[in-house]
C-alpha cells in the first residue's frame, strides 16, 4: 500500500506528538532493533525513531531499512529522526483520509 501525499501529511501531523521510542546507536540495525520496531508498529501503527550520532547508518538509510524489514512505510525523515507507519489490519487505530480513486 502506497500512502498518498494527503495521508502522509496527516501521519506527519500525528507523529509530531508521538514520543521517540526507537533508538539506533552504534550497533546499527540488528535483529533486536527490527523486532522492537515491528512490535511497536503492530501496537501503535505509527512510531518515531532516532538515529544517534554513533550509528553506522544515516537516518534515511535506517528508516528505509526498517520500513522494508517491518513492511511499513516511511512517513518522514527530519534531521536524526524518522517516522514509520503500518496499518494494523485486525485492530486499526489510525483512520487515514481516503485515497482518491484513480
Amino acid at each position: 500500500m502506497r500512502l498518498t501525499s494527503k495521508q502522509r501529511a496527516y501521519l506527519r501531523s500525528l507523529a509530531v506528538n508521538e514520543d521517540t521510542i526507537l533508538m539506533i546507536g552504534k550497533g546499527g540495525i540488528d535483529g533486536d532493533v527490527v523486532k522492537q520496531a515491528a512490535d511497536a508498529i503492530f501496537k501503535r501503527e505509527l512510531i518515531k525513531g532516532k538515529v544517534l550520532e554513533t550509528a553506522p547508518v544515516s537516518p534515511r538509510e535506517a528508516a528505509e531499512a526498517l520500513a522494508e524489514q517491518t513492511e511499513s512505510e516511511v512517513v518522514q525523515v527530519i534531521g536524526s529522526k524518522f517516522a514509520l507507519y503500518k496499518r494494523n489490519e485486525k485492530d486499526p487505530k489510525i483512520v487515514l483520509p481516503r485515497a482518491k480513486k484513480a
